[in-house]
């Protein structure tokens, strides 16, 4: 946990840059790599909808997530994907359940 999930995204290209796109969230948002999640979401569109990066993460100050964001999306558009919505989903430790378990209670040492 966290979890980068990307839509619209070539999967040959997550592949190769994935220890790019890890270290540089992981750097950026402090946290260990070992935890950052990456998705590809396979989506069939209904209207045209835009490429995009959705962030699923226990909410950091404004100034974090602008960095984050700037960052991973300067990253993406080096790479060519300059039309990249990047968007947060904000997600609470008591709302968040491990094995039944919200994770303010879960036990980490029992994993």
């Amino acid at each position: 946990m966290p979890y980068l999930r990307f839509k619209g995204f070539d999967e040959t290209f997550l592949q190769q840059q994935l220890q790019l796109i890890v270290e540089e969230f992981s750097r950026t948002a402090a946290v260990p790599r070992e935890i950052v999640k990456i998705e590809l979401l396979r989506i069939t569109q209904i209207t045209p909808t835009p490429r995009s990066l959705e962030i699923y993460m226990f909410p950091r100050s404004q100034k974090k997530h602008d960095t984050i964001a700037g960052n991973l999306y300067d990253l993406l558009s080096y790479f060519g994907y300059c039309d990249v919505h990047i968007f947060f989903v904000p997600l609470s430790p008591s709302l968040y359940y491990k094995k039944g378990l919200p994770l303010n209670e879960y036990k980490f040492a029992e994993v």
